[in-house]
């Protein structure tokens, strides 16, 4: 299990035992009426299915008071409701014992109540907590990911992801989460916890509002890149990290995406070979410029070595991440990324490297 699912929030205390399971809420609520769409009646379910399977999730999360989950039913909504993040949003709205729209919380996401992780850590143990991941608003899950990184000191790899492969609006919205959830700030906790070298990059990606329009400037990319390339070249003797480097941090906390990736395709043009390279000595610098020129290609990477043989339970713990933090977004992107790369299906190799329900819920969540 994530350990993040044992943090609780500022204002909640542990509970010892399971909460009394809340009555469902969803038959008595009607969705927004919508226009049928003729070239995607597939996707639309009946308005009696939908009840079903609301109630099915409802009693499922509720716990049925620590009688067990119905696996089956579940994996078959995870499989049902993929790249349909607007039925969570309803099931969240509707259940009202484990999702809150409490006081302090950000407008238009739903908290989890930190009771109700303590109690379905248990319930969910065969999942790997994949099926409360999944549940949860982007935002909060981003947040509590990042609030667990920083307060038991592990490498900040998880921070990086979330900095860097959201959008601008979904790393304001994990920002505006933390605070609520935490009563600071994401940079506050940022600048105060990490106390090495990394803090100034760290507190510069996780504060960025990047502009994500695609105009793109050749010359100030080429002006970059020759900054770069100065940078790493006076590393070795400088007195500081190069992740110290005010221009480095610079370029890379505040540049668009587009117009990054353009600087790297010039830094290997002149160099003949990718930044990231020259960046081996200082892992999250190099992680960074990861994330920020190929989000596909960094998540396949991190897939691949959860299945390597020497994984760590960090590195295990990060299949799950990925796979529903980007089950909305990239996730075909990183399917063919893996395959290019690993010479293999994503599909295959979760279902080859996991078991149970834990593989059940997976291939449902990436799609086969």
């Amino acid at each position: 299990m994530q350990q993040f699912l044992t943090q609780t929030g500022s204002n909640s205390s542990a509970a010892t035992s399971p909460p009394a399971s809340p009555q469902p809420r969803l038959r008595q609520q009607q969705a927004p009426r919508k226009e049928r769409d003729p070239q995607n009646k597939e996707k639309e379910a009946p308005p009696a299915a939908m009840a079903d399977e609301h109630q099915d999730l409802t009693r499922a999360f509720a716990g049925l008071g620590g009688l067990g989950v119905d696996e089956t039913a579940l994996v078959s909504a995870l499989g049902r409701w993929r790249r349909q993040p607007e039925k969570r949003a309803q099931f969240r709205r509707g259940f009202l014992g484990f999702f809150s729209a409490s006081a302090g919380a950000v407008a238009g996401i739903e908290r989890c109540e930190d009771e109700y992780l303590l109690h379905l850590q248990a319930e969910f143990a065969r999942f790997k907590d994949a099926a409360v991941l999944w549940a949860m608003h982007p935002w909060e899950r981003d947040a509590r990911w990042a609030h667990h990184v920083l307060h038991k000191a592990h490498p900040p790899q998880v921070l990086v992801e979330v900095a860097c492969t959201r959008a601008a609006d979904d790393l304001l919205g994990a920002r505006r989460a933390y605070q609520a959830l935490y009563h600071r700030s994401l940079e506050e906790d940022v600048a105060y916890r990490v106390r090495d070298a990394n803090a100034s990059l760290l507190v510069g990606l996780v504060s960025a509002y990047r502009y994500e329009g695609a105009c793109v400037s050749e010359d100030l990319a080429t002006e970059e890149a020759k900054a770069l390339a100065a940078a790493v070249r006076s590393a070795p003797a400088a007195a500081t990290k190069l992740v110290q480097n005010e221009q480095v941090v610079r370029v890379l906390a505040t540049r668009s995406k587009p117009q990054l990736r353009a600087t790297f395709r010039i830094y290997m043009e002149l160099h003949g070979k990718p930044l990231e390279e020259d960046l081996a000595a200082e892992p999250c610098l190099r992680e960074a410029v990861k994330c920020l020129d190929s989000p596909p290609k960094y998540f396949s990477e991190v897939i691949s070595r959860a299945f390597s043989d020497d994984a760590d339970r960090q590195a295990k713990a990060a299949l799950t991440r990925v796979l529903v933090s980007r089950a909305d977004t990239d996730m075909e992107d990183i399917k063919d990324a893996y395959a290019r790369q690993y010479g293999a299906k994503l599909a295959d190799a979760v279902a080859k490297n996991t078991h149970g329900h834990y593989k059940d819920a997976l291939l449902a969540i990436i799609g086969k």
